[in-house]
């Protein structure tokens, strides 16, 4: 009998498929986080709020300080305060801060809030713990045998012998080019 490799080859492409769906799918929305990186902030939203006071006449102290955040609703977020120089006061509050110059009275309050999905699966893209780094390592030699056993699939014109030589030449060729052009 002799070994029917078309029937393994369906069989581990269609497997692996099944069991690494979820890595594909984190791994990928991960690479457009970070292909975005500079645009936005994968991990977390940042809100800001332009705020104006009356200047105090000499430094606020902390009772001062959170009367100030009252008209916020800050207040209760209160948690330390610095002054950086003479003019400026940076209040720490729950998820953010919040900026005074206390000469002009103009301020700014800046608050993050996390990202649903994309914080998870870019903490899991950065191999937290030895053993994901494992299983990402499974993951991307699943993925080589993916895309081997993939090309071998179809059959005929739409095999890897006619068309499906010219698509995966084309695959190569596009990376090497861009290789070419902005990298070397």
């Amino acid at each position: 009998m002799a070994f029917k490799w078309r029937k393994w080859n369906r069989a581990v492409h269609r497997d692996f498929g099944y069991l690494f769906f979820a890595m594909v799918v984190i791994y990928s929305l991960s690479g457009i986080a970070i292909n975005h990186i500079d645009d936005w902030n994968p991990n977390f939203v940042v809100i800001t709020e332009d705020i104006q006071i009356d200047p105090p006449e000499s430094k606020p102290g902390k009772n001062e300080l959170k009367k100030i955040l009252e008209r916020y609703n800050e207040s209760e977020n209160y948690k330390s305060h610095y002054y950086p120089d003479d003019g400026y006061v940076k209040i720490f509050i729950k998820d953010g801060a919040v900026y005074i110059n206390l000469i002009s009275g103009n301020g700014l309050i800046e608050k993050t809030k996390r990202r649903a999905l994309f914080r998870e699966v870019n903490y899991l893209h950065y191999n937290p713990i030895k053993y994901w780094t494992w299983f990402s390592d499974i993951f991307a030699g699943a993925l080589i045998l993916m895309g081997i056993t993939g090309i071998l699939i179809p059959r005929g014109a739409l095999g890897i012998t006619k068309r499906g030589a010219w698509m995966t030449i084309l695959g190569i060729l596009i990376p090497v080019i861009y290789l070419f052009i902005y990298f070397y």
